[in-house]
């Protein structure tokens, strides 16, 4: 609820003791001799015609209250320009499970960490389309393009190690990705791939898919999530579960290739700190000034205060020429 005139509610500051107080006269008899009136007891009823006055101050309240136009309205929003078409394309193999990344000085599998900073890069994005792709020895649309960005954080939540197998296909990954955005309008046009590893799995060579989202005008950054060497893992055994290190390959080499082909940027982030520092910064590089107008309609209020009013004046008018007519 708003008012359109808000200033016309200052004059019930003034209205309302005004006519209980402004126009008061003392009470007088028009007769010669009222000596037989002082020995009459003294009552207090309670005058009906009181109630004329509350009708008249009722009617001036509604009065002021339909001139100061209350008013009902819903706004809509609207974005003309569309923003960016952005793939997420994330390795979800097994080596994603690795420990070298924390969360609070927690040890924390890297695939959980990059879940979390994708969600808060997603809430960055107002305005473009976002999808997610998903590969490990295959590759698949788990969310396709859309502007509801509360769909793709619900389904980068069910993100799950091993989904697409254990192995890792990164050609696999940016085909399905370049596949989804393939004949879209949109002017800009980036995939975002993350993986851990080196390409192991899947028909497509990587960088045939980078020369193919080089024809497409299609920009990919690459990011090699994770650092070498041997990584702790958690695996479990009949004794419980326990903590062992394995070797991690990262193939930077063809993921540097990949985004040279494209015209995108390779990054390395060996951890939580380094991985939300890459998102930002591809957030920046590719941020668009999206034209958000917004309408709002109103519905008028004051019919109803207003012949509300009208029937608490009517109403004073009749009961003062009727039952509560003064005499003289």
């Amino acid at each position: 609820m708003r008012w359109a005139n808000p200033q016309y509610l200052l004059c019930l500051l003034f209205i309302i003791p005004l006519l209980f107080w402004g126009n008061r006269k003392k009470a007088g008899i028009r007769y010669s001799n009222v000596e037989i009136l002082r020995n009459l007891p003294v009552t207090t009823r309670f005058s009906p015609r009181i109630l004329l006055k509350i009708l008249r101050v009722f009617a001036i309240i509604l009065f002021v209250l339909a001139l100061a136009r209350p008013q009902t309205g819903k706004r809509f929003t609207e974005i003309p320009s569309a923003g960016v078409d952005i793939i997420l394309a994330i390795d979800t193999s097994e080596s994603m499970m690795g420990l070298d990344f924390k969360i609070n000085e927690k040890r924390t599998p890297r695939l959980e960490v990059v879940k979390n900073v994708a969600t808060e890069f997603v809430g960055r994005r107002n305005g473009d389309r976002i999808g997610v792709v998903v590969f490990g020895e295959e590759a698949y649309t788990l969310a396709p393009l859309t502007t509801d960005h509360s769909v793709v954080v619900d389904f980068i939540a069910r993100i799950k190690s091993g989904m697409a197998g254990n192995k890792t296909a990164i050609g696999a990954g940016l085909g399905v990705s370049l596949n989804r955005m393939k004949g879209l309008p949109g002017k800009s046009k980036i995939v975002i791939l993350l993986t851990d590893g080196v390409n192991n799995s899947g028909r497509i060579p990587p960088l045939v898919a980078a020369q193919i989202a080089a024809q497409l005008g299609v920009k990919v950054y690459t990011i090699g999530a994770g650092s070498k060497g041997q990584i702790p893992y958690r695996v479990e055994t009949p004794l419980g579960p326990q903590q062992i290190y394995r070797q991690a390959d990262l193939d930077e080499e063809t993921l540097k290739r990949i985004a040279q082909r494209t015209g995108g940027k390779y990054f390395q982030a060996t951890d939580t700190t380094s991985l939300k520092q890459t998102y930002r910064e591809i957030d920046t590089l590719e941020k668009t000034e999206v034209k958000v107008t917004e309408y709002t309609e109103y519905t008028d209020h004051y019919h109803g205060f207003l012949i509300a009013g009208i029937v608490a004046l009517l109403m004073e008018i009749v009961l003062s020429q009727t039952l509560l007519r003064k005499l003289p």
